[in-house]
């Protein structure tokens, strides 16, 4: 039984400290969809998406007037499009694209992802296609997201798609110049992607998935940092064992979102992504979080030990809480979406390279990083391969997801609007990358990828 103490804590959380549902994300299965005429399959896909998402919205927004829960963003995830219209006699598949943002304006979610391809360790010709059509189909739709798994610490790193990538990047850059380069904030490259995340830009729903499930990601930075209020001066096990115990409160919320929205959208109760997502908002800020532990500005010294701290012991309280957790379950770091993230990286403390060491410790990557226009393809290939080779040693995900800004440089700033937030332009060494680049191949795989 919750005694009142339990209930005024709750309402104090949601009320005055930033806790929310970050997500409902439901993921569809679009295999059954496969057809040579890209307009039968774009069809089917969208009349797919539409059946099982038509209550997604409205369930979401029951659910938080009887629960009093905010669930900030309704969301699908769907197969891979590179292996859903593989079959298509077709080499642009924007078609495809377009019938996802028609499908998400008619379910009336806030993002669909899944225009996706996984190419670890080579191409197939419906990646080749998909990757071509991003800058177009980025440009020309409003909610569909896209991601590129481009190693894995089974395969490697595949080197001509890190290249191929750096390439798109840029593109999609200028397709979106009118608008600071924003379609690059719906791509992102993985290392080690995973097949149930409900965060974009790079949920997609993964081959080993059911037909339609529920994944759920929970927000609490600004309980944490509340949390963490009163134990100041306290040594690093009671700060630890603080945020282990908010870490359990915030993700049985969690827990009790997806089990109900699961119930009530009959679909399969996927998993719960632990992850500390922060927004541009005061006071639900990660980097907050790591100067209350003690270092006097996010990137200064000691930061990347206190990120590792915060990351492990939200993980261990919040895998009691849940019988299901999945995802990619720990801290983000997107400097745009994260008020504290934004201040030091405007006063140079927070760097790309110490973004990059941090990046060693928690969720993902390089995540919503602004970049001078200018920036080579080739610069943002090498800034892609360093954060995959992370992601491939360490047997976890990392990403990329870079802006090079059309016509900024560093110092200037770009409006992403929403969640997105604001991003500093941050430089980049001016050193060039292009032999590295242009060698091709693979990257083996490291030896820890021998366990079986």
């Amino acid at each position: 039984m919750l005694n009142q103490h339990e209930i005024i804590e709750t309402l104090n959380m949601i009320d005055e400290q930033h806790l929310d549902i970050r997500t409902i994300t439901m993921g569809i299965s679009l295999r059954n969809c496969a057809h040579p005429d890209p307009k039968i399959c774009a069809t089917k896909m969208y009349d797919k998406i539409t059946k099982y998402a038509e209550n997604l919205v409205k369930t979401g927004e029951d659910i938080e007037r009887e629960m009093g829960i905010p669930i900030i963003n309704k969301r699908i995830s769907v197969t891979p499009i590179a292996i859903a219209a593989e079959s298509c006699e077709t080499e642009d598949y924007t078609i495809f694209a377009k019938a996802m943002d028609d499908a998400a304006k008619t379910c009336g979610v806030n993002f669909i992802g899944g225009f996706s391809a996984l190419v670890q360790k080579g191409f197939t010709i419906g990646d080749r296609r998909l990757i071509n059509s991003i800058p177009e189909a980025l440009a020309t739709t409003d909610f569909v997201c896209s991601s590129v798994n481009v190693g894995s610490t089974k395969a490697g790193i595949n080197m001509d798609a890190v290249k191929l990538m750096g390439e798109t990047i840029k593109k999609t850059a200028l397709r979106t110049k009118d608008n600071d380069g924003f379609g690059c904030a719906k791509l992102v490259v993985f290392c080690n992607a995973v097949e149930d995340n409900p965060f974009m830009a790079g949920a997609f729903h993964g081959v080993g998935e059911p037909e339609c499930a529920i994944n759920v990601g929970v927000s609490g930075p600004g309980v944490v940092y509340n949390a963490l209020k009163g134990v100041k001066g306290a040594p690093f096990d009671v700060v630890a064992e603080t945020i282990k115990k908010t870490a359990f409160k915030i993700t049985r919320m969690g827990q009790l979102i997806a089990c109900e929205a699961s119930k009530r959208l009959n679909a399969e109760f996927g998993i719960v992504d632990l992850s500390l997502a922060p927004t541009p908002a005061i006071g639900d800020s990660v980097a907050r979080i790591l100067e209350e532990i003690g270092v006097d500005v996010c990137g200064t010294h000691g930061t990347t030990a206190a990120l590792a701290m915060l990351n492990d012991a939200v993980k261990k309280g919040g895998v009691m809480a849940s019988s299901s957790v999945g995802g990619l379950s720990g801290a983000f770091i997107p400097v745009s979406e994260d008020e504290g993230m934004i201040a030091a990286a405007e006063k140079g403390v927070l760097t790309l390279d110490k973004l990059e060491a941090m990046t060693c410790v928690c969720s993902v990557g390089l995540d919503m990083i602004a970049v001078p226009g200018d920036t080579s393809a080739e610069t943002i290939s090498a800034i892609i391969a360093d954060e995959a080779a992370i992601g491939m040693i360490n047997s976890k995900t990392t990403a990329v997801r870079i802006i090079p800004a059309p016509g900024k440089n560093v110092g200037d700033s770009i409006e992403m609007g929403g969640l997105l937030g604001t991003a500093p332009v941050m430089p980049v060494h001016n050193e060039g990358s292009i032999n590295f680049v242009n060698r091709g191949g693979r990257i083996p795989a490291p030896l820890n990828s021998l366990r079986n």
